[in-house]
């Protein structure tokens, strides 16, 4: 096989999230127009940032960029790395009570020794864009109508893009938190998959793996997941983002294996921004009482 044949191969295995990503931000905008014409309010996303994390500031600057995209104000709350927890909620709390803020998001991670369970369950349901609420995230769990945890629900729009057939698969989740790792094995479960979820204590990690139909790799650490623990014609999304722009799965090793994969950058992470712009004016428009339904499903 030539060179030229191998790197068409190898691209057609891409799951683009950039391009799925650029469709959702055009529907949003549409409905953003929507309820502004109806309601002469511009839909409102208020970002709490918690200390001075280089990673987690960009990301939350890339997030105001495309709400500038679509049309959706985007307000952003800086708070030092010594405030207390008493005044983060009381902040959050604030944000809760304004009418002209639609949606919260709390940036991750926050820093210690705030308790950012009290932080997460000050945001009401009606705003909770990201799902970290106890209430949230139980809906999400139960398959209740409501908002879903944003990176795990937007990598499910990629498997539907990419027509993966979730009934019965075996299904591996490498990561057990509250905002990624949990609730994605729940919607899994929910669209009928057979799931196990693993972290990086599992014992035999490797063997379970091998198992996988599909995989999903949200354990925070580069490269971990090793090309020839992946089962030949297996889907993986990878949900890392380390430094040096690497996810949690050795990638070119992977790409010799899988049938469909995400590469990092460019897989899951447009998804999770596009998904929270999608929740944003949802809530908007819920709590305007305008009727703008997605076009997309």
């Amino acid at each position: 096989m030539s060179s030229r044949e191998k790197t068409d191969a190898d691209t057609s295995k891409l799951m683009d999230g950039v391009r799925l990503a650029r469709r959702i931000r055009g529907d949003v905008g549409l409905r953003v127009g929507k309820i502004i014409t109806e309601s002469e309010v511009v839909p409102a996303l208020a970002t709490v940032l918690v200390g001075d994390d280089p990673a987690s500031s960009a990301y939350v600057r890339m997030k105001r960029k495309r709400c500038e995209d679509v049309g959706i104000e985007s307000l952003r709350l800086d708070l030092p790395p010594t405030a207390s927890t008493d005044e983060v909620v009381a902040e959050v709390d604030a944000l809760a009570q304004d009418k002209g803020v639609h949606a919260i998001l709390v940036q991750h991670p926050i820093p210690q020794p705030i308790d950012r369970r009290r932080v997460f369950e000050a945001i009401p349901l009606a705003k909770d864009v990201d799902a970290v609420s106890s209430a949230a995230l139980g809906r999400s769990i139960l398959g209740l109508p409501g908002f879903g945890s944003c990176t795990p629900l937007g990598i499910m729009r990629l498997l539907a893009e990419y027509q993966v057939d979730l009934d019965g698969v075996r299904a591996v989740v490498i990561g057990r938190s509250p905002i990624l790792g949990r609730p994605m094995a729940s919607m899994l479960i929910n669209a009928h998959a057979t799931v196990t979820l693993c972290h990086s204590r599992t014992r035999n990690l490797s063997d379970i793996i091998e198992t996988a139909d599909l995989l999903i790799a949200a354990v925070g650490r580069a490269r971990f997941v090793k090309g020839e623990w992946i089962k030949p014609g297996a889907v993986v999304i990878d949900a890392g983002y380390n430094e040096g722009y690497v996810g949690d799965v050795d990638f070119d090793a992977a790409l010799e294996r899988v049938s469909l994969i995400t590469p990092v950058p460019g897989g899951v992470g447009p998804m999770t921004i596009a998904t929270l712009l999608d929740q944003t004016v949802t809530a908007a428009a819920q709590q305007l009482g305008v009727d703008v339904k997605p076009v997309m499903p």
